[in-house]
């Protein structure tokens, strides 16, 4: 009988801590079995690239040489593919130039003396269908938990738009499919600048200006390492709401969403009497949009009262916006602990914590408003460090009364002081 009684009394507390804790929050991709990374790399072989404009040398010998130095400095556990665009079709016909789009070097473990004669075997000749090698590279890496890298090499504009390049960008970087491209420009010239630009942007990449040989060669190098460093990193995509009783309940962890211009989404995070949240939000500007702007994260009780907030501001000079804010749940909870039997340990009920994360873009004329803006929202809980223990000098008149002898007290001090120097100074 006494066994009977403890087990019930164990089986209450268990279901009324499942009870009380509410469901269960979404938990970030845990590390899966690693994965290689896998990286493709894209380059332009349209006739723009006959140009000898970098150190005396043609911009595909230039291309050539930095793929090679590449291929045979490539990490062993990297997969790599290799995609061309522009490099048969030499009609004059742009309904089918603008298809000419080939992967000469699968994704995979790299034969390397096949990539370079592949590589090797290329002349400048048609057009420059960047967006449809994009979406094409994206299809050759495939899906998967953890991020891949598209790294693509050009010296000039898209010239088959639709699709455009930068709309291409954003409707992969929208998919969730973790995946990163990183921009290389080969010709000093402003308006392929801003596309590259706004492709990386649009995907978390980078945009770089190559003048020579060695740059280009350095950068591609840098960017194939950094696949390696990057990939098991992916965030865990999530959808905010409108509202918090509707939010998703997130657990500590990396979370990638898309908020739309001058919108709020809502996050619920679960914290206990003595926990810490720590939370940021970055917020990348992947399209053209208004001067002054700004990112707002805010913790809000339940019942949408303001706990802390924290904010960021640009005004056209930034790429990505940035917020933080951290918050401590107090233990006032335990005196509503519930006991499921004398001397049982109390369950306490978690706080439940809305992040609201708000944004004041506006955009420009003729930007697109869809998909919405990147968001990669951080969440951490961590037990709270208690503020130092200070001195209680007390309140009112006794904080007074305490000043007042302080200072009565220090001033027979120095009278004794000062007369006992000049005691001894006249007699010296």
């Amino acid at each position: 009988m006494i066994n009977f009684r403890r087990s019930t009394a164990v089986l209450l507390g268990l279901l009324a801590t499942t009870a009380l804790a509410g469901p269960t929050p979404a938990q970030a991709d845990e590390e899966l079995a690693p994965e290689p990374p896998r990286v493709e790399l894209v380059l332009d072989v349209s006739g723009s690239m006959r140009a000898a404009d970098i150190d005396g040398r043609t911009r595909i010998a230039v291309a050539q040489q930095a793929f090679n130095e590449v291929v045979d400095a490539l990490p062993e556990e990297t997969q790599l593919g290799i995609r061309v665009l522009g490099a048969t079709y030499r009609g004059k016909d742009k309904k089918v130039g603008c298809q000419d789009t080939q992967q000469i070097v699968p994704v995979g473990p790299v034969d390397r003396t096949a990539a370079k004669a592949a590589v090797a075997t290329l002349r400048p000749t048609g057009f420059t269908p960047v967006g449809l090698a994009l979406r094409s590279a994206a299809q050759d890496l495939g899906t998967g938990a953890t991020t891949r890298r598209i790294v693509l090499i050009t010296d000039g504009e898209d010239t088959c738009a639709p699709p455009d390049p930068c709309e291409v960008a954003r409707e992969l970087a929208a998919q969730g499919t973790s995946l990163i491209v990183d921009t290389l420009g080969l010709a000093p010239d402003e308006k392929v600048r801003r596309q590259l630009l706004c492709i990386a942007s649009a995907t978390g990449g980078t945009y770089t200006a190559a003048q020579s040989a060695e740059e280009l060669t350095d950068r591609i190098k840098q960017l194939v390492e950094r696949a390696g460093d990057t990939h098991t990193r992916a965030p865990t995509v999530v959808g905010g709401a409108n509202a918090c009783d509707s939010a998703p309940l997130l657990a500590p962890g990396v979370y990638a969403d898309r908020e739309a211009f001058s919108e709020h989404r809502y996050y619920r995070v679960p914290i206990r009497p003595g926990q810490e949240l720590r939370a940021s939000v970055s917020m990348a500007l992947d399209r053209a949009v208004n001067r002054d702007y700004g990112v707002l994260l805010r913790a809000t009780a339940a019942d949408g009262r303001e706990l802390v907030r924290g904010a960021d501001a640009g005004s056209g000079r930034a790429d990505v916006l940035s917020a933080g804010l951290r918050w401590s749940a107090t233990a006032d909870d335990d005196e509503d602990a519930a006991e499921t039997e004398e001397g049982a340990t109390p369950v306490v009920e978690p706080t439940t914590v809305c992040l609201v994360v708000s944004n004041s873009f506006a955009p420009r004329p003729g930007t697109a408003a869809t998909p919405g803006m990147p968001v990669e929202l951080t969440i951490d809980v961590v037990a709270a460090a208690p503020a130092p223990d200070g001195p209680d000098l007390g309140r009112g008149w006794v904080l007074l009364a305490l000043l007042t002898i302080a200072g009565l007290v220090t001033g027979l001090l120095a009278g004794l002081l000062t007369r006992w120097w000049v005691a001894t100074w006249r007699e010296n």
